[in-house]
This record gives structure tokens, sequence and C-alpha cells, in this order.
């Protein structure tokens, strides 16, 4: 993690914590991805430089606190990564690296649900990098919908795996059709929609729900999708970011419709 990563470009204090103020926020914050709060000073050091968009410094404070700062610090890798990281190589690279992390940490703590959702999110942006087609026939599909459905097993209100899991039943039948997305892949269209509207339900004030659940729409339904799709845009833009993570999914909203 040598090479120094890019600015969070949205800096706001209402997104600088204290440890008191984030233990009241952490339900509201952490209800997309159903993160415990956690016992470890350091660790919560880590979630206070994530909220406020220090993602560098989150990764760093993370990692160093141990097998309990890898998901703070793999939250922190993917989210940069996938936000404010330029260059398209070492985008991939970090999110293998994230994935690969995950999965070590599902060996140490197998009941941990983040350390599957973070594998799963880190190869589901993978594959969206390499193209959805050729991450299948590597066979990181699979991988991705058995990481989901364990967090989901895990942690039945992760509203952020219904996100990711409406997006892999989408992504499938939008690359490869119904049919063979259904018999090969086990991807379904009734199960996409269900996803993502429990996503929706679990975490109302969320951005980022909405804006999947649009991508999907239009994947699944096309033209007919786009109204519903411009609507929940213009939802998501709207929303009220409480940390920089936030910020990042209701500028890319407000990007989307100024295109």
């Amino acid at each position: 993690m040598a090479k120094t990563w890019t600015k969070f470009p949205h800096s706001d204090k209402r997104f600088l914590y204290t440890p008191a103020i984030l233990k009241k926020s952490w339900d509201r914050l952490h209800r997309g991805d159903a993160e415990p709060l956690p016992k470890n000073d350091g660790v919560i050091d880590a979630w206070i430089a994530f909220h406020a968009g220090s993602f560098q410094e989150a990764a760093e404070l993370g990692e160093r606190a141990g097998a309990d700062g890898v998901n703070v610090a793999n939250k922190s890798q993917a989210i940069y990564a996938n936000y404010l990281e330029s260059a398209d190589r070492r985008k991939l690279e970090l999110f293998d690296e994230v994935a690969a992390r995950a999965e070590r940490l599902q060996k140490d703590q197998p009941k941990n649900a983040n350390a599957y959702y973070w594998q799963a999110y880190a190869l589901g942006r993978y594959a969206q990098g390499i193209s959805i087609t050729k991450a299948l026939t590597q066979g990181i599909g699979g991988k991705v919908k058995a990481a989901l459905e364990t967090t989901l097993k895990l942690a039945p209100k992760h509203a952020d795996a219904h996100i990711a899991l409406g997006a892999y039943h989408a992504e499938v039948i939008d690359k490869v059709g119904a049919m063979i997305g259904g018999l090969t892949y086990g991807a379904k269209k009734d199960v996409a929609l269900k996803n993502y509207q429990t996503a929706l339900k679990l975490n109302p004030d969320s951005a980022i729900a909405r804006i999947e659940y649009a991508n999907g729409l239009v994947m699944l339904e096309g033209k007919k999708a786009l109204q519903q799709a411009e609507q929940l845009y213009a939802e998501a833009a709207g929303c009220e970011p409480m940390d920089a993570m936030e910020k990042l999914d209701v500028e890319q909203a407000r990007a989307e419709i100024e295109d």
C-alpha cells in the first residue's frame, strides 16, 4: 500500500465522528453492511477515518489492528478503488488484494459475514473491470454468488449483500440471457428484483440501493424500465449523506442524471 491514494474530494465536517458520536450513529451508518460495533479502540479509529473519507489511513489502521480490523481495511480499499482510483490496472490490483484478504479472514473468522461480503464485492467489481462474460468463464461468478449467499445466511439483514446478489442475477441475465443465465448460473429475474426491493426495505435511506436497483431494472427490463430507473436516480441524488462513502454514492447519482 506504499503508493499514495487519491484524496477524497468532498471533505465535510459532518463526516468527522468522535468515538462517542460514532457509537450513537453506528446503526444508521452500518445499516447497509450490518457490521457489528467493534470493541477494539484501534478498529474504532479506523472506522472514524473511513467515515471521514481518509480511506488510505483507514485501510492502514485496519490492517494494523489484526483480524478484527480486516473488514474496515477491506471496505476502505474497495470503496476507494471503486470510486477514486483512476488507473484501471491499479483498480484491479486493489480489488484482488481485498478478495484475497477477505478469503484469509474467512478461515480465521468463519462466522464473520463481511469476510464473505467483501470477497464478493471485490470479485464482482473485478469482474466488471475485466468484463462479466470473461469473469463467468473464469468461474468468478460462481464464487461471487456463493460468497453472497453465505453472507446472507450469517446476516439475513445485510442490505448491501441483497443489493449485490440482485446485481449478480441482473448482470448474468443481461450478458448471457435468461435461459442460459438460469440453467448455467442460477440467475433469475424475479430473484434479482426481490433482492433489490429487500435491500431498500432494510436500508430506506440508501442512495446506492436505488442506483443499483435502477441499473438492474434497465438490464432486466430494458426501455420500459427507464422511467422508474430515472425516478430511482432522482431519489438517490436527493439522499442525505452521513459519511464519505454515502457522499460518493450521491455524487454518482447526480453525475448520472446530468449525463
